[in-house]
Order: C-alpha cells, then structure tokens, then sequence
C-alpha cells in the first residue's frame, strides 16, 4: 500500500481539473489581451475563474488578482501595501509562527527603514488578543497573520484579530495567509474583517504554479511587476490562463459539499491523533476536531530523528514532512515547534502528517501499524 500523507506540501490534481488545463493549453490557447476570438475565449476563463473563487469568498470578482502562488500572494500583499501605505507610518505587526513567504518580505521591509513587531504564541499557536492590542500604534499599516499554520495546524483567531484592529485603528490594513486554510475553512473577509487574503492553488487539488490575492476594493497598493498593464496595472505579464483556469475549478470543486469533504479529512485526523496518542514516546502537538485545522496532524517521537523516521516510512510507501516543503532545502529547527514550547529533545523529532481528498481511513491504519513496527526497532538503533 501507498500513503501520501504531504497534502500540506501539495496535493494531487483532481482529474477534472487535470482535463481543463490540457483543453485549455491544447485547444482554448489565446492569449486573453489578444482582440480577436481565441483571445476573448481565454479572457472568459479567466473572467470565469475570479468569479468562481469570489463566489467562496461571498467578495467582488474585481477583488481577485491572479498570481504565481503563495510566495507572490504574500509578497504583494506585504511589500505592495507597505510601500503603498508608508506615508501613515511605517509600523507592520506580524507573529513568530508566520511561514518563510511572509518573514522574508517582512525583513525585506525592515531593510528599508519599516518596524516589525513579532507577536509570541501560546503552547497552542494562539497569539494574544491583548497583545496584539497593546501591540498596535497610530503608526501601525499592517498586520499579518498566518490564518492556518502550516507546521501543526492552529487556527488564529481571525474574526476577533480583523474586529480588534478596525477598532482600534480602521486604517490599519489585516493580511491573512490562507494557504493551509483556504477550501478547508469557510471564508468570509468582509465579515472578518480580513483586508488581503492569500491562496495557492496547489494546496486544494489544483495545479501548481498559480495562485490568488484577494484585495479588497478600498486598499492602496502598490504593483511588484510593471509592464503590460495587465490585471488593472497591478500585477504585469500574460495571464497564465490554463493555471487560472483549473484554480478557479478547483476551488469551486473543494466548496461543492463542502461540510461532507471535510467531515472525512476531520475523521481521518482524529483516528490518526486517537492511534498516534496509544503510541509509546509519541507527542501530537495538534488537537482533534476543530480546535486545530481539519487536515493537519503534528507528531513528536521520542528518540528517533525526524529525517530518519521519514525516510524509513518512506521506504513503506508512506510519504510525510519533517516540517515545511517550502523551506526544505535550507534545513532547521522549526521556529514555529519552538515558539509553542515543544520540549528541546523533541524539536528534531517531529513530523507532519497532513491529508487531502483522496486519503482513507485504511491508509491511516496502515500508517499506524508501520509506526508500531519501526520506532521501536529504530529506537533500539540509536542506542546501539
């Protein structure tokens, strides 16, 4: 048996998904800013995209631009509003669990004269309401936060973060990363108070390669990309049409029975915690049902290194991370395992277990029995 347990890294393309983007690349190949048919024909995919993903988010079509992914999501969001906005002050609050995409922009804007304050977190990945208050200033344009971290699966408090800050300052722009969220929580930014929202496309069953910003219609921002004009001036170059094409239906795919998809994803989470927690030496650092993300398990286990409990799982036909796939080639202890306060002992010992639409229950068995089968010989390996 097979298992792939990396759905946070990314996913497999759904087969409906699959043969749009071939019909689109093969047949329906214009270039949307082209005047005649087959350039219009491309246009209308693209139009049809934004309105489909608009559509989840209860927003305005215009208040969708398309990107490469995550990675462009949030450094436009991040340094498009900053460098916008700078004149009403040059302070940006941010949290200690954020992902690679947001930190790096963020020291970016540090190099250039803006202040970051790094909001902790609590043993559950939670930051503080009150900190974050006493955190805001006159001067603060921007808070960042992580709605769904990709390591171990907390769910910020959104709704109460996007309340707090409109209250204390409405001029303070709310980015929320919704990579691990987005088809697996129902979104609402207007309600939340959410400004910008960023999603990738590969972490819903869609292609990789292309993602979204959500933008909403009163932000200033300022473009990463000038050229062409394309996309209302705000982010340059040709449309990747196939790519936004199957984003826009996977993501009308992920919220069509939506409760039912992910009541199987929570299932298969809460089995794999009830199993892992009989485990001699295991620690899960995610919580069941939904006090913690529907798809993302967490695990510690004692005396065996994470690299090396990988690779021998990956022997078995079962695929999982040792954190995360985005940052895998510049190998470290996970800031995020420290900021929550997982035993020092324990830091290089955990691995992420994260599920998608086609896993089942059986391979959730199969992934116990095989833990059961190699940690204690491989614990017995070390001390030899």
């Amino acid at each position: 048996m097979e298992a792939y347990f990396d759905n946070s890294a990314t996913t497999r393309v759904l087969d409906s998904v699959k043969e749009l983007v071939v019909k689109v690349m093969t047949e329906d190949y214009g270039n949307p800013s082209s005047k005649h048919r087959r350039g219009m024909e491309a246009e209308q995919y693209v139009r049809q995209a934004a309105s489909d993903i608009a559509k989840t988010l209860k927003v305005k079509d215009k208040e969708i631009l398309f990107t490469s992914g995550g990675t462009e999501s949030n450094n436009l969001a991040l340094i498009g509003t900053a460098l916008a906005n700078q004149r009403a002050g040059k302070h940006i609050i941010s949290t200690r669990i954020e992902h690679a995409s947001v930190y790096n922009p963020l020291a970016f804007l540090e190099q250039q004269g803006f202040e970051v304050t790094y909001l902790p977190v609590d043993g559950e990945g939670h930051i503080s309401l009150e900190e974050l208050k006493k955190s805001l200033r006159p001067d603060t344009i921007l808070v960042s936060v992580m709605y769904v971290n990709n390591e171990m699966g907390a769910i910020e408090p959104v709704e109460e973060i996007g309340a707090l800050i409109h209250q204390e300052n409405p001029k303070t722009l709310f980015h929320v990363d919704a990579i691990q969220a987005y088809g697996k929580l129902v979104i609402r930014p207007k309600k939340q108070g959410i400004d910008l929202l960023s999603v990738s496309a590969h972490k819903i069953h869609g292609p990789k390669g292309v993602g979204f910003l959500y933008i909403d219609e009163k932000v200033k921002i300022k473009p990463l990309l000038y050229g062409g004009g394309q996309q209302r001036d705000l982010r340059s170059g040709t449309e990747n049409v196939p790519g936004i094409a199957g984003l826009g239906l996977a993501a009308r795919e992920m919220y069509t029975d939506h409760q039912k998809k992910m009541d199987h994803i929570l299932a298969l989470k809460d089995h794999m915690i009830e199993e892992m927690e009989n485990l001699e030496g295991v620690t899960v650092n995610s919580r069941r049902g939904m006090d913690s993300a529907p798809q993302i398990v967490s695990a510690s286990f004692l005396g065996v290194r994470s690299e090396v409990l990988l690779h021998a799982l990956e022997d078995k036909g079962i695929y999982v991370s040792s954190g995360s796939a985005c940052s895998s080639n510049h190998p470290a202890i996970s800031g995020t395992l420290q900021a929550i306060g997982v035993k020092r002992e324990l830091l290089d010992s955990t691995l992420r277990f994260s599920f998608g639409l086609f896993n089942t229950m059986e391979e959730v068995d199969y992934c116990i029995q095989t833990l059961k089968e190699l940690l204690p010989m491989l614990r017995r390996y070390r001390r030899m």
